[in-house]
């Protein structure tokens, strides 16, 4: 078995990297992987977005739209997987859940300054880091409330055999 957990997304070359996993199974095996669905089911990652779009609407930073939460088709999936030598029909299961914190504070850092969203932010300015958290912060709390925030998360399960 192969299995790659919320990294797909990040591959440049998605059927080349399915094709290793392919080369490295033995007949009958499985390659089994989860990404991220579409932004606007994630709804912290969509509010950070749509903020940042409206902080930045020049040039709205696109990271988290178009990669994490960018591989989110399934017919685009089946064609890397048979372009990389997979012949079996993948199997596609969505489950949806719910990421929560203490405070609309916390995803905000969490996605402007823990991820590579960061570097978009900082392109825009030596300051602009530390204000676009905090418009993040402010847009989580106006849609989730001042305290601890609750919001769908989504993402799919997918397995194919060698």
């Amino acid at each position: 078995m192969v299995v790659c957990q919320f990294g797909v997304m990040f591959f440049p070359d998605k059927s080349t990297a399915f094709a290793e996993a392919r080369r490295v199974l033995a007949t009958g095996g499985t390659f089994l992987f989860n990404v991220w669905d579409r932004i606007e089911e994630n709804e912290f990652a969509h509010v950070v977005t749509s903020a940042l779009a409206g902080l930045f609407p020049a040039s709205p930073p696109s990271f988290l739209a178009q990669t994490p939460h960018g591989y989110y088709e399934q017919h685009v999936m089946e064609r890397d997987l048979r372009f990389a030598g997979f012949h079996a029909e993948p199997a596609f299961q969505t489950v949806a859940s719910h990421s929560r914190a203490a405070s609309a504070h916390i995803p905000a850092v969490a996605y402007c300054q823990g991820t590579p969203l960061r570097n978009e932010i900082e392109t825009r300015g030596r300051n602009e880091l530390s204000r676009a958290t905090d418009v993040c912060a402010a847009a989580m709390a106006e849609k989730f409330g001042p305290g601890p925030v609750d919001g769908k998360i989504q993402a799919h399960i997918v397995m194919t055999d060698a």
